[in-house]
This record gives C-alpha cells, structure tokens and sequence, in this order.
C-alpha cells in the first residue's frame, strides 16, 4: 500500500511541479512589465494597471481561480477551457499567474524605489545613458533587496499550487484526498506534507546561497 500511495502522491507532485515552474516562469517578467506601467507617469496606464493590482492583491486567489475557470462558461455561455485536465490546468495557470505577477510586481517596484536618488544622477553625470544607469547600477543592488521578499512569495506558491484542486487539477493533495474515498485511509494526506517540506527546504537553501552570493551589497 505505501509504494501505491507513494507512485500516486508523486504523479501528482509532478502536476504541482509543473504548476509551480510555469507559474514562475511567465509571472516573473510579467510582473516586471506591470511594474512597470504602475510606476509609469502616463495617468491613462499608471491608475488602471494599480487599480488591477489593488483588485488581483485584495481578493483571495481561490476565488480568482473559479472566475477563470467557470466565469467565461457563465457569460459567454462557452466554457473556453473545455471538460479536459488540459483546460482546467491552464485555467488554473492563468489564475496564478496573474495573481503572483501583481504580487511580484510590487516587490519589484519597492526594490526600485528603494534606491537612492543620488545614484540615479551621479550615473547622468558620468554621461551614463538611463539605460546603462538601470542595468549597470541599479539592477543588481534591486535584485539583492527584492530577493528575501521573492522567496518568500516562491515558498508560498509552493503551498498555494494545492488550491487548483478546487477546479479538480489533479495535484497532490488532490491524489492523497482520494485515498480517503477509495480506501478509507487518511494518513497519505499527512504524507503529502513531507512532499511539501522537502521542496520548500530546497528553495529555501537555494534562496540562502543566492542571498550570499550577492552579499557583497553592503
């Protein structure tokens, strides 16, 4: 029983994997471009980008996740994601991405802000172009302040990746719950927990080598 349970509980981490990798990989620039035009001094982009935001940060994501997934359904009267696991992932996707592109975003634009002024316009007067001031002078010293926030947020999604199944993503805690229906047993949901402290325990050292890597930004 425990190599079943096991073989289960691991093709469902291998959903939550994929969830967690692809959330990371579009919502981190994603949420770089909506920094972006937060910080922007058009009106017309700056107050409807912070408005999103303020709206995508201010409500939970397991309710964004049933708008996307059954909201379409409801108003266009086609369900665009289809009856399939295919849809029902990418619907979940689009939902986490979009929430943790906002909440990067934020990280983003406080690691840029954070940055004394000075340094802006000492690179002017070293005839420094203000791209070359960005990515010569601030990215890096951003980077290193943005980092303990950012892996505080990546740990989260580790945890928050066990909401799809509220769509029925079939991620692990999705596969452990089953066992409780078809063999009246509950300890393989306790053991989804070890799936989630290991991995959690790996970003975090990851984090902590990053971190010392770029101690040199005093």
């Amino acid at each position: 029983m425990f190599l079943t349970v096991t073989q289960s509980l691991l093709e469902g981490f291998g959903s939550t994997l994929l969830l967690f990798a692809l959330t990371l990989v579009f919502a981190l620039p994603l949420g770089l471009l909506i920094c972006f035009g937060s910080m922007s001094r058009l009106k017309v982009i700056n107050y409807p980008i912070k408005l999103i935001v303020w709206v995508v940060r201010g409500t939970p994501l397991m309710l964004q996740l049933l708008v996307i997934y059954y909201g379409p359904g409801i108003i266009l009267g086609n369900n665009i994601w289809g009856s399939g696991g295919t849809g029902r992932f990418t619907a979940a996707l689009l939902a986490f991405v979009f929430n943790y592109a906002c909440y990067f975003s934020e990280i983003y634009r406080g690691g840029i802000q954070s940055i004394p002024v000075g340094q802006y316009e000492a690179g002017k007067v070293l005839g420094l172009t203000g791209n070359q001031i960005f990515f010569r002078v601030i990215l890096l010293q951003v980077i290193k302040r943005i980092i303990p926030p950012i892996s505080n947020e990546v740990i989260t999604l580790v945890k928050d990746t066990s909401l799809a199944r509220v769509i029925a993503v079939y991620e692990i805690i999705w596969q452990g719950q089953s066992f409780i229906k078809s063999a009246g047993i509950i300890w393989p949901l306790f053991y989804t927990g070890a799936f989630y402290l290991i991995f959690s325990g790996l970003l975090t050292l990851l984090f902590g080598y990053i971190e010392k890597k770029l101690s040199y930004f005093r």
